[in-house]
């Protein structure tokens, strides 16, 4: 089941066919064949305070199990949803495999979501139970009609999970799963309008393994650690699915982000294969990287947002192993890639995984010339791409073009490809400026940027100009011991100017201590856009007010 590593792009995409089962059950087809079979390390569950706990496969399948007839007790059966609201703890591991077995649908929720926020989605996909913490069950209090609230410890009103699952048998009758059923539901960010309920069928667990294998390259004896929190669609490919799919070892580790402390534990566990957000490699790299040993780790790979090539470069000088960026989304996963066995090109998002096919449309829908910038889409029928939105047929075929050369699902994103078939991210439909003619990504004046040495972080946006219509205005994080100054924005321009085209260059810059991102880690330029306009309005009333 395990897919071997690849040696030649070319030579795989032109071999591969999709070839699904007709029904997969993770919990059974994966967890439990491991656990019968070879029962490697599944797990590792690391604590701030430095400690941590190891599970193999048998450990997880005898917990799911009984996690999966106390669902079932308690009402829980098959397409039933379940909110899932839980850190990075092992207990993650073991409801998700759970649902898979009893085929429920799980919805994982990152923690920081609010009370309105867990109704939301519990109204809109018709949630019938809810696992989560002590921590959390306040958030809870208003929510009537589930059958079932579990916790993982002691909370008045909830039944304690570790309690319960002692009642229960360590076997389990799994589902027989149809590779089309409804497996997992991932709620998007709702930056325009209200969150949606991204639903995968049981072929998108199956097929996530892919990226394990061919991007992060890790299979029996690696241990990978993603980052990525457990209600993020990241996780699906990097914490949970994929990684499993592969026999490998992943780390979850429940503590708050400090550099030096994740480096010291990515040392000390023994990481072999380590993906992040581009957020964290800028703050290793205020690290003196030489201070820890990470002479197992081999790869590292980043998702969530573009990682700028200055930093690409920077890790691999100070680690000597490769950071290969990935591009995918809520609706698909991982799909266009960097691997190992291909040439790396700054900037580059890297070639569609074997198995998936890209185009960039032009605005009549043809599809466009190499270095041409248009609109990336994705060819359907894919495996990996979702059933569809939970409950909203209309917002799943808008995103959904047919042309005279087949289905698309249009990502919203625009970028180009190459002659050699690399393709290179300009950033969101309503993130190009237009500036006195000239249409200018984002992502080419913030890699500009990256390069100076007195910047950690930067996000570029258009603001409104009379005479050019937009201008480029940066927002920069410095370097800790930098100052900023009108003679750092004179040197911040100058720089943008000599490595890149003159007049890209950003003609306001403003200093800031953070950038705002999505639960996800994504950079929210809108967030700024929207800032800017309101500060612009508030300026215009008070000069036309005086």
């Amino acid at each position: 089941m395990q897919i071997p590593p690849m040696h030649d792009y070319d030579r795989t995409v032109a071999q591969f066919r999709w070839e699904l089962p007709t029904h997969f059950n993770f919990g059974r087809d994966v967890v439990d064949r491991f656990a019968a079979g070879d029962d490697r390390w599944a797990l590792i569950a690391s604590r701030a305070d430095g400690s941590s706990t190891r599970y193999r496969f048998s450990d997880i399948a005898r917990a799911s199990s009984q996690i999966a007839a106390l669902l079932q007790r308690q009402g829980v059966g098959v397409g039933d949803r379940v909110l899932v609201q839980l850190p990075r703890i092992a207990q993650w591991h073991m409801v998700m495999t759970a649902c898979a077995k009893l085929g429920a649908v799980p919805v994982p929720c990152v923690e920081m979501l609010t009370d309105k926020d867990v109704a939301y989605r519990i109204q809109h996909s018709g949630a019938v139970a809810v696992v989560t913490t002590p921590g959390n069950v306040h958030k809870y209090a208003g929510c009537d009609g589930l059958r079932l609230r579990l916790c993982t410890g002691a909370a008045p009103g909830w039944l304690d999970m570790g309690a319960e699952m002692a009642r229960e048998a360590t076997d389990f009758a799994c589902h027989d799963t149809p590779i089309e059923a409804p497996a997992i539901i991932y709620y998007t960010s709702g930056s325009s309008g209200m969150p949606k309920g991204v639903t995968h069928a049981a072929r998108g667990l199956y097929a996530w393994r892919l990226s394990a294998a061919y991007w992060q390259q890790v299979g029996p004896g690696d241990i990978h650690w993603c980052t990525a929190d457990t209600g993020w669609a990241k996780s699906g490919t990097g914490v949970l699915y994929a990684p499993w799919g592969q026999g490998a070892t992943v780390v979850v580790h429940d503590g708050p982000f400090d550099p030096a402390q994740r480096l010291q534990r990515m040392a000390e566990l023994g990481v072999t294969v380590f993906c992040a957000a581009a957020t964290e490699f800028r703050h290793f790299l205020q690290c003196d990287l030489s201070a820890y040993d990470l002479s197992r780790l081999r790869l590292c790979v980043s998702a969530g947002e573009s990682v700028n090539p200055e930093v690409v470069q920077r890790w691999k000088a100070g680690t000597g192993v490769a950071l290969l960026d990935g591009y995918g989304q809520t609706e698909t996963l991982m799909t266009v890639l960097n691997y190992g066995c291909l040439p790396v090109k700054p900037g580059s998002m890297g070639k569609p995984i074997p198995g998936t096919s890209f185009d960039v449309l032009d605005e009549q829908g043809e599809p466009a010339g190499a270095g041409v910038v248009g609109r990336i889409a994705m060819q359907l029928p894919n495996p990996q791409f979702m059933l569809g939105y939970w409950s909203d047929p209309v917002r799943t075929q808008e995103g959904i073009a047919q042309t005279p050369h087949g289905s698309y699902w249009i990502t919203g994103d625009l970028g180009y490809r190459d002659e050699e078939g690399y393709y290179f991210y300009s950033g969101r439909d309503d993130d190009i400026i237009k500036s006195s003619g000239y249409r200018i990504g984002p992502m080419e004046v913030e890699n500009a940027l990256m390069e100076h040495p007195a910047v950690v972080e930067t996000a570029v946006i258009g603001v409104p100009d009379a005479e050019r219509g937009a201008i480029v205005k940066a927002f920069v994080v410095l370097r800790a011991g930098e100052t900023a100054s009108a003679t750092l924005v004179q040197a911040l321009q100058d720089h943008v100017k000599r490595v890149t085209a003159p007049y890209k260059y950003p003609r306001e810059i403003a200093f800031c201590d953070s950038l705002p991102k999505s639960a996800a880690g994504k950079l929210l330029r809108r967030v700024l856009r929207d800032g800017e306009a309101q500060n612009r309005r508030q300026h215009e009333g008070h000069i036309s007010g005086g």
